[in-house]
């Protein structure tokens, strides 16, 4: 037999504390979930401290719910109690939970985690048996977080923060062009555009019909319907006309076919054009992409991302999958002559400026 190797116990109980705290987190990430969906915190937020009955008054909820509610958000620090049964959503944390509009906010990602983990079976079959889950396999409620999720970046962002690193493009924008967007999922990135370069004209391509159909919706209520659509089509296969500029936000890492797919959109990118690919923001050794950002990408990569591209027989790059090298290699097989980052600072995402 092998010797019994010694066991550091310090480490032991390290380790132990950090295991308590992510189980912690993931019944935190429950909870959040709840105050966002039931508009907890937005009340909180906006009419100030209450009680659990007055909270629960507001709201039309019952009381004991948003009691145990309460209690459980306050001790895990996301509340706070200046007075025995009043609580408070403190000022400096109402950014990430209850301002959609704001980069900070992480409603979107509360509302995609039981979305994402409702296929869970589908992906234990996965590990064992191959394959993946497909889009088709997860709940509506997936993509109305992701919409949420990035929404609020391409609200708050995109323009004076991401764009603005590469004038040329805003400049060309203002004057008036032809975009388009392949993933465009909820169509909020186009809505965004289209409201700031009134002059520019947008269509929006998704695999996805219902996503689609919510683009539609989403540019109807905007008022912008009369200069961005939005089409079911497989870009894969390439697109219907030629573009000056096509954008891809957080796609490629997804594609099944990443290098026929840009392939495809060098094609719709006229000889003079730009192409703007957003993708993660993560290291090319793998092992450097450690911390909590980290293991927060390879989650979703797990729960959707890597998962999504092999139930197609993908090549399943993952969500940490396009770092700078990978991209500036597939972007040169693909035909693209220049690739330029931006020099934005995101935890989350990198802009590339990437020329035919």
């Amino acid at each position: 037999m092998a010797a019994q190797r010694a066991v550091d116990e310090a480490k032991l109980e390290a380790f132990m504390k950090k295991a308590l705290g992510d189980i912690s987190g993931m019944m935190t990430v429950g909870q959040c979930h709840l105050g966002d969906r039931l508009g907890l915190f937005r009340d909180l937020a906006a009419n100030g401290p209450a009680g659990s009955q007055e909270l629960a008054d507001r709201l039309n909820l019952h009381e004991r719910y948003v009691r145990e509610w309460l209690r459980g958000l306050t001790a895990a620090g996301y509340l706070e109690e200046p007075q025995p049964g009043r609580f408070v959503l403190p000022a400096e944390h109402a950014p990430a939970l209850a301002d959609e509009s704001g980069p900070m906010f992480l409603g979107g990602i509360y509302q995609m985690m039981p979305a994402a983990l409702a296929p869970y079976q589908r992906l234990i079959e996965a590990f064992r048996n191959g394959g993946g889950v497909r889009q088709s396999d997860y709940p509506d409620l997936l993509w109305d977080g992701m919409s949420r999720f990035t929404g609020s970046w391409f609200e708050s962002v995109m323009v004076d923060d991401w764009l603005s690193t590469f004038p040329h493009v805003v400049e060309r924008l203002e004057r008036g062009i032809d975009v388009a967007d392949v993933g465009c999922g909820a169509g909020r990135a186009l809505i965004v555009l289209a409201r700031r370069f009134p002059r520019s004209r947008f269509t929006g391509f998704d695999i996805l019909p219902v996503q689609v159909e919510r683009a539609r919706a989403n540019a109807e209520r905007a008022g912008v319907a009369d200069r961005v659509g939005f089409e079911t089509a497989d870009a894969v296969r390439g697109l219907p006309g030629r573009y000056d500029l096509v954008t891809t936000f957080d796609v490629v890492h997804d594609a099944a076919e990443p290098k026929r797919l840009l392939a495809a959109l060098r094609a719709a990118v006229k000889d003079d054009g730009d192409y703007l690919m957003l993708e993660v923001n993560c290291e090319d050794r793998p092992e450097d992409n450690v911390g909590p950002v980290a293991s927060v990408l390879y989650g979703f990569s797990m729960f959707y991302c890597m998962t999504t591209s092999l139930a197609d027989g993908g090549a399943a790059l993952g969500t940490c999958g396009m770092p700078e090298a990978v991209v500036r290699r597939l972007c040169a097989e693909a035909g693209f002559s220049e690739v330029a980052r931006s020099t934005a600072d995101d935890p989350f995402n990198v802009l590339y400026d990437i020329k035919p």
